[in-house]
């Protein structure tokens, strides 16, 4: 039930009309600071017949309006220029009012300058070269603090009551009491805050100000023009090599996303080093990939022409022969409230977190059927007849084509059910009911995690150290679901097989990601300023020009951190395979700072300041990630390389008394590695269709892993 006292809205807020000053941060007498806009349409102006609708949200509006005056908030209200529905209510928050709410809020404030003398680090002149001009973008002075209390007022180093607690604060302390003044009672039930007022639609939009364009400073001498100064110096891509200027962002956008980008910076400084080193192997293998032993036999027409291999599939498969996989060979690198109703809720949301991850093995499950069945298909339109010589055959071999369109197919499923989970998982945590705004994101983020883990990785893994593991030998081969042969590695090993994989879906993620985050939000308001350009020439307000930007949305900078969380996993976990992900992710990351400053400062609304500690349920879960890693890399150092296996042939099987060589050597690796099978001991199901070659009588095969010789040496011993 809404108060009985009638409400007036002109009581509420006075209608004070535009002063044509577009930059100006002030009501109408310009002396009290706009510290948040909210945005509602006049429900007069509207042409529809809900006006029983239309009541009950004015009624509710009027009711919020009063109690934001009850809590001393002061109102004032600005049709618009472009729009004669729309309505922009400016809130101001007097002094007595910060007072009260920042002791509320525990906000710490300056107590005194911090006169500790700070020892300058060796490096500073390095860092001075990398860092933002002092004279457009001054340090910001440092002050001992301690949380607010009005009894102690004395003791803050207050020089200007305007001027102490800064736009940040001012709009940070605005919105927590806008979160929590009531608009309705129902079955003695309270309603409050402004993000249900949102959701009903009873308010269009609720935002602080920018202090300027970010095209050129504010006309107004009393606006420090910071998001100017933000784009010119942080955002632009010219600074894409400077230092970010940490305390700048802070202080603008609050603690929370003066973290984001200090972690940002930070952990792609971190890359460097891994960068350096697989540039290292990157480089060290294309030096050296022409001397390469092993890869000179499968090349060598005498070594590796004379070699007939065993087919990879039944019927439709014939014998080819090995020098086909002379690039491969090589592996070459391509850069492309209650207990019970807790209790319940839980159970629900696990049932339904552990159904979307059993979803997505399905979905892995499909696309292995996909390569089985369509290696098939390849196979028989991509000829591997041993005479065959056509250059073309040098990459496009059955198992390259189906590698290459089986990941292309796993991309797109991995973005539809990114797509279809990310509204589910916020379904499932908006049930869970959390308690705080921090115990909201913790599990949304566990969850989104633990499923894009499942979602991005599990191809990977699949092939890092499934694939060609169980295949049997020609006479005796493993099949899927007693129908499909299992895949068999290419000679060459499937590190070749998983770097594509690598590269498609990193490569994808990061178009998709800045089409997502940068084109789209570009685009709308592009369309936004030419409908309203076309509207009228008229001169805009500061609230109006913002009200037209995009909103950063509830979850603020999750997707930025998901986002790069994703791309720590692929970096680490199979960095042995894919050398120079680390590089590539410094690149990427370079551009990402930039492209997230620019959307921010340009593209959204300023985003209301908020606190945080730390990075969140992130840190965990990059640990995580790190200790993963190692396992990873060293299995596919032992299980999906032939790291091992060489090294057991150079040192074991070179030289007597299983070798004939009088000195170490991998000459004879590959007819080592190569088991041998006669072809009279197919089964008819299995057997070619296409006939022998001359009196051919055995065919090779590439023993399980590559781990023919150290087979040999258990027998053996």
């Amino acid at each position: 039930m809404y108060p009985k006292c009638k409400i007036s809205e002109n009581f509420i807020h006075s209608l004070a009309d535009f002063d044509n000053k577009p930059d100006s941060l002030f009501f109408s007498d310009g002396q009290r600071r706009i510290d948040f806009v909210l945005v509602y349409e006049d429900e007069s102006k509207k042409m529809t017949h809900k006006r029983s609708d239309h009541k009950k949200q004015k009624r509710k509006r009027q009711v919020y309006e009063s109690n934001l005056i009850n809590n001393g908030l002061q109102l004032e209200a600005t049709r618009s220029v472009l729009d004669e529905k729309l309505i922009f209510v400016k809130v101001h928050a007097p002094w007595e009012v910060l007072c009260t709410y920042a002791e509320v809020m525990h906000i710490k404030l300056p107590l005194q300058p911090n006169d500790l003398k700070t020892r300058d680090s060796a490096f500073n002149w390095f860092s001075r070269l990398l860092r933002v001009d002092e004279n457009i973008i001054k340090p910001e002075q440092e002050f001992f603090t301690a949380p607010f209390e009005k009894e102690h007022l004395s003791n803050f180093y207050i020089q200007d009551k305007d001027t102490f607690f800064n736009p940040a604060t001012r709009s940070r302390i605005v919105h927590f009491i806008l979160s929590r003044v009531e608009y309705a009672t129902k079955n003695n039930v309270k309603k409050f805050g402004i993000n249900k007022l949102l959701d009903a639609g009873i308010y269009k939009a609720a935002f602080p100000l920018h202090d300027s364009s970010f095209r050129h400073p504010s006309t107004d001498p009393d606006c420090p023009s910071e998001r100017y100064l933000l784009y010119k110096e942080w955002a632009h891509p010219k600074n894409i090599f400077k230092l970010q200027p940490l305390d700048f962002i802070r202080r603008y956008y609050g603690e929370k996303i003066g973290i984001y980008f200090a972690w940002l910076g930070f952990y792609t400084n971190m890359l460097t080093v891994a960068a350096v080193v697989g540039v290292g192997c990157f480089l060290y293998g294309c030096l050296a990939k022409d001397n390469c032993t092993w890869s000179q036999e499968v090349c060598d027409p005498n070594i590796g022409g004379n070699i007939i291999m065993c087919p990879q599939c039944d019927k439709a498969c014939t014998y080819w022969n090995l020098t086909i996989t002379c690039e491969s060979s090589k592996q070459k690198e391509h850069v492309p409230y209650t207990a019970c109703g807790k209790c319940m809720r839980m159970t629900f949301c696990t049932s339904a977190v552990l159904f979307w991850i059993l979803l997505i093995i399905a979905s892995v499950v499909g696309v292995i059927v996909y390569r089985l069945s369509v290696f098939l298909v390849f196979s028989a339109l991509l000829s591997q007849h041993i005479t065959e010589t056509q250059a073309i055959h040098k990459y496009l071999t059955p198992q390259t084509a189906t590698s290459v369109t089986a990941s292309v197919i796993s991309f797109i499923v991995i973005m539809i059910l990114n797509i279809i989970y990310e509204k589910v998982a916020i379904m499932i945590t908006d049930f869970e009911l959390p308690r705080t705004q921090t115990d909201y994101e913790n599990s949304l983020t566990t969850k989104m995690f633990l499923f894009q883990f499942v979602n991005y990785y599990s191809s990977c893994f699949y092939i890092a150290f499934f694939k060609g593991k169980f295949v049997g030998y020609p006479g005796n081969p493993v099949y899927w679901l007693g129908k499909y042969r299992n895949e068999e590695c290419d000679p060459g090993g499937c590190l070749l097989e998983l770097t594509t994989q690598l590269a498609i879906i990193v490569g994808g993620k990061a178009i998709w990601n800045n089409i997502q985050e940068v084109l789209l939000p570009w685009v709308k308001n592009l369309i936004g300023r030419y409908c309203a350009a076309a509207r009228s020439e008229k001169i805009v307000p500061r609230w109006e020009h913002d009200y037209h930007l995009q909103p950063i949305g509830k979850l603020g900078l999750f997707y930025e951190y998901l986002e790069m969380v994703i791309q720590f996993g692929f970096v680490t976990l199979f960095v042995a395979s894919f050398p120079l992900a680390p590089l590539l992710a410094i690149i990427n990351n370079m551009l990402e700072i930039r492209l997230d400053a620019w959307k921010m400062t340009t593209q959204f609304r300023r985003i209301v300041p908020q606190k945080a500690q730390d990075i969140g349920a992130w840190q965990p879960i990059m640990q995580g990630i790190a200790i993963l890693a190692v396992v990873t890399n060293a299995m596919i150092i032992a299980f999906t390389s032939d790291m091992i296996p060489r090294l057991v042939y150079y040192w074991s099987f070179s030289v007597p008394p299983y070798g004939n060589h009088s000195t170490y050597t991998m000459k004879g690796y590959i007819n080592n590695t190569l088991s041998v099978f006669n072809i009279s001991d197919f089964k008819n199901e299995s057997k070619p269709s296409a006939p022998q070659v001359g009196n051919q009588t055995t065919c090779r095969q590439v023993s399980n892993n590559h781990s023919f010789p150290m087979t040999r040496a258990v027998n053996t011993i």
